[in-house]
This record gives structure tokens, C-alpha cells and sequence, in this order.
């Protein structure tokens, strides 16, 4: 069993920003794994049961806030008895990553990224995988208001393939594990 968790906010208002592309990749592999199930509330979040391969697939989106990722995550661990380190691929927004770019590691540090850090605190590790989708870094803006902020339309036209190599991404990382998607995906965007 696989879980895999997009990172976002929740609400009507955050819908479409920098920050709510883990929730989006999430909502597209859900249309692909698990077609017409409806999410429950279960974690602290809304929870999809569905298929990627022959894997079972659990898609969790966290109803906190951002920086309280953690306590879905950790229930959601605890509760199915995964080992991160095999069985979890959190999916996050990523300012150090040029738009359009995705990333896929094993394990990692936070980077300043406040979900992966609650993640981290609630698992007592950061030996899970990992899944940046690059959003560009914010510039003169400040960092808090950049990743609310909408992609503008050039940015989108980059995110747009991105958010489906992702969904690709996450697909290989269930079925074949973190390295060969490392090898298949993180070339793929190298200029």
C-alpha cells in the first residue's frame, strides 16, 4: 500500500495558487486511479482509495492549513502502519525550482518549505519521498504573498505539463519505486 499526499490549503479561496499544486496533482491521479470515488473525511483530511498498477493507492489531502500537513500525514502513517521511508510521497509547491520543473527524492530536508517541516516534526524524520513541482522563486514579492498568488499566464503554460509529469512521477514512484522515477523524471526537465 502506497500513500501519497498533495500539499495545500484548503478553501475556495486558495484554489488555483503556487501553493495548492500538491492538491492538484492529487486531484488529477485520483481522476486516473480511483475514477468517480468520492473523498471522505478521515485524518484530518480527504481521503480517495484507488489502484496504480497493481499497488493499492491511498491520495490524502490534508484540511489544514499548510503548516499543520503533519497531523494528517502522521495519523494516516500510524493508522495503516507504513513505513515512510517505503510507502509515503508527499507532494509540494517549490520556490527553489524554476516553473515547470519537478523533482522526485528519496528523502530530504524541509527546505524552508513549512509542510514538509510540520511533516518531519510529526514523523520524527524526513526519510520519506518527496515530489517539488517548481513554482519559481518570488523575487521582489514577499514569499508568503508569492505562493498565494495565482501562476501568471506564462508561468501557467509551464505548470500546466508539469502537473502531469507529476501525476507520471507519482505513478512510476508507486509502481517502481523512488529511483526510477528519479531517472525518469528528473532528466526530463533538465535544460
Amino acid at each position: 500500500m502506497k500513500l501519497i499526499v498533495g500539499l495545500g490549503n484548503p478553501g475556495t479561496a486558495y484554489r488555483d495558487t503556487r501553493h495548492n499544486v500538491g492538491f492538484e496533482v492529487l486531484d488529477r491521479l485520483a481522476r486516473r486511479c480511483a475514477p468517480g470515488a468520492v473523498a471522505r473525511a478521515k485524518f484530518h483530511a480527504a481521503l480517495v482509495e484507488g489502484h496504480i498498477g497493481t499497488e493499492r493507492a491511498l491520495l490524502l489531502k490534508p484540511t489544514t492549513f499548510m503548516n499543520r500537513s503533519g497531523l494528517a500525514v502522521s495519523e494516516a502513517v500510524r493508522f495503516y502502519k507504513l513505513p515512510p521511508e517505503n510507502d509515503l510521497l508527499v507532494i509540494v509547491d517549490d520556490v527553489a525550482l524554476t516553473c515547470g520543473l519537478i523533482r522526485v527524492r528519496a528523502g530530504g530536508s524541509a527546505g524552508g518549505h513549512n509542510g514538509l517541516t510540520d511533516i518531519e516534526q510529526k514523523l520524527g524524520s524526513g526519510d520519506y519521498a518527496r515530489l517539488r513541482i517548481g513554482i519559481d522563486p518570488p523575487g521582489q514579492i514577499p514569499q508568503k504573498n508569492y505562493v498565494l498568488g495565482r501562476f501568471r499566464p506564462d508561468q501557467l503554460e509551464l505548470v500546466e505539463p508539469a502537473l502531469e509529469d507529476a501525476v507520471a512521477a507519482a505513478c512510476c514512484w508507486a509502481t517502481h519505486g523512488p529511483m526510477e522515477a528519479m531517472n525518469r523524471f528528473n532528466r526530463r526537465n533538465i535544460a
